[in-house]
């Protein structure tokens, strides 16, 4: 049986959101209310997202937290 290896919620929201829709992710960083820094490590692969930001995350993006 193969396992799955789901991709990271930064390489998701960087290919979904931020590069078709042309979205800078300083604009996403101001309506999620953190800090640019913060949001840039998430979106790079460098950090891990707590379950406070998938909260912030689904009402920005208007997804389920899950997801």
């Amino acid at each position: 049986m193969s396992m799955f290896n789901p991709p990271h919620p930064g390489e998701f929201i960087r290919e979904v959101y931020l590069e078709p829709l042309g979205i800078s992710y300083r604009a996403v960083a101001s309506k999620l209310k953190v800090a640019p820094s913060t949001f840039n490590r998430l979106v790079n692969e460098q950090s891990n997202i707590s379950s406070e930001m998938a909260l912030r995350l689904s009402k920005t993006l208007g997804r389920s937290s899950e997801s």
